[in-house]
């Protein structure tokens, strides 16, 4: 089942959840709000038959306080939405596993990350597995299924010879609109000259409500003027003393709101990889806007600006694309088991703007280029990582807005980026 125009659409974590339910006794399904992971809870409670315990709502939320031990006793798969807003249910839950340890006891969904709630994994450490929803990638928007990182893992080169048949045809504008629309179902249902104000609506209530529930913040406004500083590195180094300038805060009370951003999914670092390869590998992250539509809103870049020649504007949609782009290929990842993501940089220039290793400890890197020429030069980062990985390096890949795939030199190779949803 693809896309409606409805505005529903068949998301991968709905088969990754019942298998996960089939093996591990809790499954906690965490991400950011609105993408969706309540109307997984509810297809798998119908599957089930069973209720859908919704703490965001006060009444609901107020009777599991009362007595979590009534919620949690069933032989039959327990549902709970927005769990984090009730840590007292997890003593029961861990009462109940005692009792009957079993897979498929527990789906919980929250839209705040595991490391912002330590309590959860001390409690439930070794019963829980964690899965990641994120925004819809464009394959799910599409209706078509992407598997480009798993293909790469298995055969670089059968991508390539596959890839070469069938020239991309979207254009920077197709990029463009893609960017600033983002991937969160309830903007893409909205007419383009709408999002704007959903976007707006979601970052203000993301901050006020979930930020507002993790810690008693008392200058929310520091908190959004944070949130666009980071928004304006979005594809590049995490540099918190700027952020921290700028801003007249301290560091450390930067770095702890920055935590914050992070643990309501408006933000995610994508740390370096690798650093104990080589001494002089970089060893700081990335910072990304979750949402490519999110980031674009908070720098107040339409489609039409991105679009124009304006040399500002230009840098703005290299950064852009890369979050774009880094963010569809953590899509795929959440998708896979035993994957380590990152970037790859080194002192003397050399980067790779995403590095993905899998269990094997093969490595593919990964160089976004907002061009459509790729020159001998793009592959500078990735040759680097190569020399670093040794024989564990399977490729580097270059994808751009150029319509041809192709390899380079061996091991080397350019891919359009719509390569990474569409199949040939």
């Amino acid at each position: 089942m693809g896309s409606s125009s409805q505005g529903i659409f068949r998301r991968r974590a709905v088969d990754l959840i019942t298998e996960r339910l089939a093996d591990e006794p809790v499954v906690a399904v965490q991400g950011p709000r609105s993408v969706g992971k309540s109307v997984l809870l509810r297809g798998v409670a119908s599957d089930h038959g069973v209720p859908v315990f919704d703490l965001d709502d006060p009444a609901t939320l107020a009777e599991v306080r009362a007595d979590p031990s009534l919620y949690a006793a069933s032989d039959r798969p327990v549902c709970i939405d927005e769990y984090q807003k009730a840590p007292e249910t997890l003593a029961a839950i861990k009462s109940e596993l005692n009792r009957e340890l079993s897979p498929g006891r527990f789906l919980l969904a929250g839209s705040t990350t595991r490391d912002a709630l330590p309590i959860l994994s001390e409690a439930l450490t070794g019963r829980i597995h964690f899965l990641e929803v994120l925004p819809l990638s464009q394959g799910e928007i599409l209706g078509t299924e992407e598997n480009l990182l798993e293909e790469l893992l298995r055969s670089p080169d059968d991508v390539i010879a596959s890839a070469r048949s069938k020239p991309s045809s979207t254009t920077r504008e197709d990029y463009i609109e893609k960017i600033v629309a983002g991937g969160f179902p309830l903007a893409l249902a909205r007419a383009p000259r709408a999002r704007g104000r959903w976007f707006e609506d979601y970052v203000r209530q993301t901050l006020e409500r979930d930020v507002l529930a993790l810690s008693r913040i008392r200058q929310g406004a520091q908190l959004r003027a944070l949130l666009e500083r980071l928004a304006g590195q979005t594809g590049q180094l995490l540099n918190m003393g700027m952020a921290a300038s700028k801003l007249g805060m301290t560091q450390t009370k930067t770095e702890d709101y920055t935590k914050l951003l992070e643990a309501v999914y408006l933000v995610r670092r994508l740390p370096a990889w690798g650093k104990t390869l080589r001494s002089h590998a970089g060893m700081r992250p990335k910072i990304h806007v979750v949402d490519s539509g999110v980031a674009a809103h908070l720098l107040r870049l339409t489609q039409k600006k991105l679009g124009s020649l304006d040399p500002t504007a230009a840098q703005q949609f290299g950064h852009l694309l890369e979050t774009f782009v880094v963010g569809e290929l953590l899509k795929q990842a959440s998708w896979l088991d035993g994957l380590n993501c990152g970037h790859w940089r080194v002192r003397d220039g050399g980067e790779a703007d995403f590095v993905v290793e899998d269990d094997r400890g093969h490595v593919i890197g990964f160089e976004v280029k907002a061009s459509r020429q790729v020159h001998g030069k793009d592959f500078d980062g990735l040759k680097s990582l190569r020399n670093a990985v040794g024989q564990n390096f399977l490729a580097g890949i270059v994808l751009s807005l150029g319509e041809r795939s192709y390899t380079y030199v061996p091991q080397m190779h350019v891919l359009p980026i719509d390569r990474i949803w569409t199949r040939n």
